[in-house]
C-alpha cells in the first residue's frame, strides 16, 4: 500500500458538487474516513458496487462513508444524472453519496483528482487514473492510500486503511 500525506485543506476545500447539483466539498465529511471513488454504470466492475455499499454499511456509522464520482472519461457511464442515480438506487441500493459527473484525467481534470492523482500506488506509481474504480481512501489526518481498480473494494490492504484510520471501538 502506498500513501502520501496532503495537507487536508488542499483536498477538503476543493468545491464539488452533488449529483443534485448542489455544490459541497469533502469538507462536507469533515473528521470522516472517506472513500473516494470514480463509478461508472456500464463497467464491468460495476459489481463493485455492492461491496462499497457493504463497507458503507458496515463502517458508516463509525465515521466512514465512501463518495462516488460517476465519470464518463473511459466512455462508460450513463449520460444523464437521472439515469445515474436510478441506476445507483435500483440496482445496487445505493445509500453513500454520488457526486456530479467529473473528468479524472486530462486538460478538463477535476482538480480534486489532480491532487488525489499525486498518490502513488502500491508499486508506487503516482499519475494518471487508469480505470473505472480507482480507490482513494482519506484519513482524518489527511494521509492518502491509493488503490487500483482491479483491487476489490473488500480487499484487505484497503478494509485495513479504513479499519485503522476509524475510532477505535
Amino acid at each position: 500500500m502506498s500513501r502520501t500525506e496532503e495537507p487536508l485543506t488542499a483536498l477538503t476545500d476543493i468545491p464539488i458538487t452533488t449529483i443534485d447539483g448542489e455544490p459541497t466539498s469533502l469538507g462536507a465529511f469533515a473528521g470522516k474516513v472517506i472513500l473516494v471513488v470514480n463509478v461508472a454504470s456500464r463497467c464491468g466492475l460495476a459489481p463493485q458496487y455492492e461491496k462499497l455499499e457493504a463497507l458503507q454499511k458496515t463502517y458508516g456509522e463509525r465515521g466512514f462513508t465512501v463518495v462516488g464520482f460517476p465519470s464518463n472519461q473511459f466512455l462508460q457511464e450513463l449520460s444523464s444524472t437521472d439515469a445515474i442515480k436510478e441506476y445507483c438506487s435500483a440496482t445496487w441500493g445505493i445509500t453513500f453519496p454520488i457526486m456530479d459527473k467529473v473528468r479524472v484525467n486530462g486538460r478538463s481534470e477535476h482538480p480534486l483528482y489532480t491532487k488525489l492523482k499525486k498518490t502513488p500506488d502500491a508499486e508506487g506509481k503516482a499519475g494518471k487514473v487508469k480505470w473505472n474504480f480507482e480507490k482513494f481512501v482519506i484519513t482524518p489526518s489527511g494521509m492518502v492510500h491509493r488503490f487500483r481498480p482491479a483491487i476489490e473494494p473488500d480487499a484487505p490492504e484497503i478494509v485495513g486503511a479504513i479499519e485503522a484510520a476509524l475510532p477505535v471501538r
